[in-house]
């Protein structure tokens, strides 16, 4: 993500998110380079989406993922997670964890095809819609295992190869 896509990206969050996150709050993300990567889906150059990750000693932490509603059901949330779950292991995370909203069952299902499973609940996490939020981590993802994981989501993708760094040729 650079600073010209955030055009993109706040009509997306707007468009996504009760309360979404402002202009300044996600340049100051971007501005923690050590620590945060911040991945956009792009079709023929328009912004269809995008994902963040949060570093932590050896843990990260799914920031934020969306996808245009005009774009659902197309594998963008499936290729932005591998982007972050690709660079959580390039920056040697041992887990990965998010929180989604309870009522949210389609992307809970991407996240367990992500190796992520349900370890509790944050009461009233969105306070705009007083919902809960599940809280789920994907463990022992710096294993040879979860690359494996990794490599069959991305090979099932048609059209497209990936690789270990995370482009798409």
């Amino acid at each position: 993500m650079r600073r010209r896509h955030l055009r993109a990206v706040i009509r997306i969050e707007a468009e996504t998110h009760p309360r979404p996150w402002s202009l300044s709050l996600f340049m100051s993300e971007m501005a923690l380079r050590t620590s945060r990567s911040y991945f956009v889906a792009r079709v023929d150059g328009l912004v269809v989406g995008y994902v963040g990750l949060m570093m932590s000693a050896d843990e990260g932490h799914i920031t934020t993922l969306a996808v245009d509603p005009n774009w659902h059901r197309r594998k963008i949330g499936t290729r932005l997670l591998l982007a972050a779950a690709r660079d959580g292991r390039r920056r040697d995370a041992h887990a990965l964890t998010l929180e989604v909203r309870m009522s949210n069952a389609g992307a809970q299902e991407l996240y367990r095809q992500f190796g992520f499973a349900p370890a509790g609940v944050r009461k009233n996490y969105y306070v705009e819609t007083n919902e809960d939020a599940l809280i789920m981590w994907a463990q022992d993802v710096h294993l040879p295992e979860y690359g494996v994981r990794l490599d069959t989501i991305a090979a099932a993708i048609p059209g497209e190869t990936f690789f270990d760094d995370g482009r798409v040729r």
